[in-house]
């Protein structure tokens, strides 16, 4: 089993999920007979979420970049952000740290193709759902990508931010998130939403979403697994 590196911290509670069933799931793989070696680089959230809100994406990705040389340097062989949406420099921070990452998009992609969906809902952080790092995968496989309405965004963005980032799981928030996916489901015809920031897995799941989930969480830790276990390439 090759040492997996996580750099982590963007949020917290999504790290905690990796870290949690990065263990359990091999563990079970295993038949009880091992567990991983992680690394985690935890970083400053504040400080990269300040990097992406302001646009400094150079520094965003020289921050990154330098964490996964560390993880790198005390020894992880299979490496990857924790969060979608630092994935806005996926390319710049493996070309500054000549690490190769296992990318969240790419993985997600894959799983849509496979499961044959032609149209998916896509929820995140503002950054996810308004810019193209996280549909670029999806569009160049033929499947067409819908965000909800601008007020709507705008309320996901804040719900992530406020209360998933922080642990904070409502019900409330869980009929608005709902609601939403509905409209979604009726107005733009989606198949499947993909759940496109790691916190949201803490509000939705299959028992609960009016739609199929393409969980990149469980998506991500799938091919993590698969890597460290075979020892693939990423990507």
């Amino acid at each position: 089993m090759k040492k997996i590196g996580l750099i982590g911290g963007t949020g917290p509670e999504s790290t905690l999920m990796y870290y949690r069933e990065l263990n359990r799931r091999i563990d079970t793989l295993t038949g009880q007979r091992q567990m991983p070696e992680i690394i985690i680089e935890s970083v400053d959230f504040r400080k990269a979420w300040s990097y992406v809100e302001d646009g400094r994406y150079d520094a965003l990705s020289d921050y990154l970049a330098m964490e996964a040389q560390n993880l790198r340097k005390a020894g992880a062989e299979v490496i990857a952000l924790t969060a979608a949406t630092m994935h806005i420099v996926y390319d710049e921070v493996c070309s500054k740290s000549g690490v190769p990452l296992v990318s969240i998009p790419k993985a997600v992609a894959r799983e849509a193709l496979a499961k044959g969906y032609h149209k998916v809902g896509l929820l995140g952080t503002i950054f996810t759902m308004e810019q193209s790092y996280m549909k670029n995968d999806l569009l160049a496989a033929g499947i067409e990508v819908y965000t909800p309405d601008k007020a709507d965004r705008l309320l996901i963005a804040h719900r992530i931010l406020t209360e998933l980032e922080v642990g904070i799981v409502k019900e409330s928030t869980l009929s608005e998130f709902q609601a939403i996916l509905k409209k979604m489901q009726a107005e733009q015809g989606i198949e499947a939403v993909v759940l496109g920031c790691t916190e949201l897995p803490l509000l939705l799941n299959p028992d609960n979403c009016p739609v199929p989930c393409l969980d990149s969480v469980e998506i991500h830790l799938s091919e993590l697994i698969r890597l460290a276990a075979k020892g693939d390439s990423p990507n």
